[in-house]
């Protein structure tokens, strides 16, 4: 899903929130979730969107609509290799806008 079909499904309603997820390095990936999937959101050129910070995120997504908005950061056990899998991912929620 690209930004411009994020918008269409935005304005539709579709949306149920958005998790910013914060990756090592200071990379930030943009993920939808609709009827219960993960959507990645995708650039111009069909890659993987990265963003820089939340308010990277938040000058992206300006033109939308406001939706439920997560900083979502794993655990670093769960990149650990034979650590059992299990989801200790810390799920922050966010202003959608920036602003007091």
């Amino acid at each position: 899903m690209n930004l411009h079909d994020l918008s269409n499904h935005a304005q539709a309603g579709r949306i149920d929130e958005l998790n910013l997820i914060s990756l090592e390095g200071g990379i930030y990936l943009l993920e939808a979730r609709m009827d219960g999937r993960a959507h990645p959101i995708l650039n111009e050129h069909g890659s993987t969107l990265n963003l820089r910070s939340v308010e990277h995120a938040r000058d992206v997504l300006q033109e939308m609509p406001t939706l439920p908005f997560f900083l979502v950061h794993s655990s670093v056990h769960d990149e650990m290799c034979g650590m059992p899998s299990a989801d200790n991912s810390l799920r922050v929620p966010i202003a959608f806008r920036s602003g007091w």
